[in-house]
């Protein structure tokens, strides 16, 4: 565990384990480091630094913080200083993926290898998902519940796990921060910024994704210089837990690929 001060003095934990490499995990909106709990043992050849995004899990959340995806890099920079941290891989999905892209591009002497999953570029040209997939989510919270796990996960999933999911958001959130990071992620636009990235990148995608579509990870790796692409077949939006046995193997093998020493 450490925590890390930002500039507008709000506390930003993380969750340090294991030994080996740093890898920052980067969750996605509205999400703790839990996000990550139900594969991060797959990494245990690493030190994983799982942070939890200004105001979720044990970071705080000051009235009249900024909320945006740059604002959420220089926290990460932030830990990496607290934990004397010089460079790390970074593996960030859905909007995690928006501040590691940053992070790539703001910071590129702290990114070693970098993982994009479920993620896009952002920007008015960017795919986004129809008011029919994202409509429900502002229904009744079990209606809304429902509808996020099924974007998540295959209906073959959901009926052999039931539940719970580290998935579907920090209930410990206060409102003001859900809404600040809701502005984040849909404000979110490094269309013309990724170009500049220099770290080896790989981009992942489920082939049925709707609540990211698929489009925006072909356009992630034709956008960022000799990024790799990999589509999972048959896979939505939590790609890395359903489909883990084939995704956590190739993020393993890219991140060893490239290692820091």
């Amino acid at each position: 565990m450490t925590d890390a001060t930002a500039p507008d003095g709000a506390r930003i934990h993380a969750d340090v384990a294991g030994e080996g490499e740093p890898l920052v995990l980067l969750a996605g909106q509205a999400n703790s480091h839990h996000w990550w709990d139900p594969i991060r043992a797959d990494f245990a050849g690493f030190c994983t630094i799982a942070v939890d995004t200004l105001g979720t899990g044990e970071s705080t959340a000051p009235w009249g913080a900024e909320y945006s995806t740059r604002r959420f890099t220089r926290d990460v920079v932030a830990v990496l200083d607290a934990l004397g941290v010089a460079r790390a891989h970074v593996y960030g999905t859905s909007m995690g993926g928006k501040i590691a892209q940053w992070l790539a591009i703001d910071h590129p002497q702290r990114v070693g290898a970098l993982v994009l999953g479920c993620t896009t570029t952002g920007g008015p040209d960017a795919p986004v998902a129809g008011k029919d997939v994202v409509g429900p989510l502002a229904g009744p919270a079990a209606v809304a519940q429902r509808a996020l796990a099924e974007l998540m996960f295959t209906p073959a999933w959901l009926a052999e796990h039931p539940g719970p999911y580290s998935v579907l958001g920090d209930d410990g959130m206060i409102s003001a921060a859900r809404r600040g990071h809701r502005r984040a992620s849909a404000q979110h636009d490094a269309r013309e910024q990724v170009s500049m990235i220099i770290a080896p990148t790989l981009v992942v995608h489920g082939t049925e994704d709707l609540f990211c579509p698929t489009a925006n990870g072909a356009e992630l790796a034709e956008r960022i210089p000799d990024a790799a692409l990999h589509l999972v077949e048959a896979a939505r939006h939590a790609y890395f837990e359903e489909f883990r046995a084939e995704a956590t193997p190739l993020v393993l093998g890219f991140l060893r690929e490239h290692a820091l020493s």
